[in-house]
């Protein structure tokens, strides 16, 4: 199996996480300081160079305000949509 984050699947995943925080008007300086991490982690998470885990992730949702259950139900929504492409 291929890894998962030269995936299609994964660049749909980074588009949303990318596409929440910008809708939110929340800023990488801002997301990162409520993560307790460094601007430059955010900006390698949604290039696709830095890999995050489902933890992360949940927390990356809580500093966006958004609910994480939603943000995987659009994902799986994108994620089957482009599989039948």
């Amino acid at each position: 199996m291929e890894k998962s984050i030269y995936t299609r699947e994964y660049e749909i995943l980074l588009d949303l996480m990318r596409d929440e925080r910008v809708r939110n008007g929340v800023t990488q300086v801002e997301l990162a300081a409520f993560l307790g991490e460094e601007q430059s982690w955010i900006s390698k998470v949604e290039r696709g160079e830095r890999r995050i885990d489902v933890v992360e992730l949940r927390a990356w949702c809580q500093g966006l305000g958004v609910n994480f259950i939603s943000l995987m139900r659009q994902f799986e929504k994108q994620a089957k949509s482009s599989k039948r492409k």
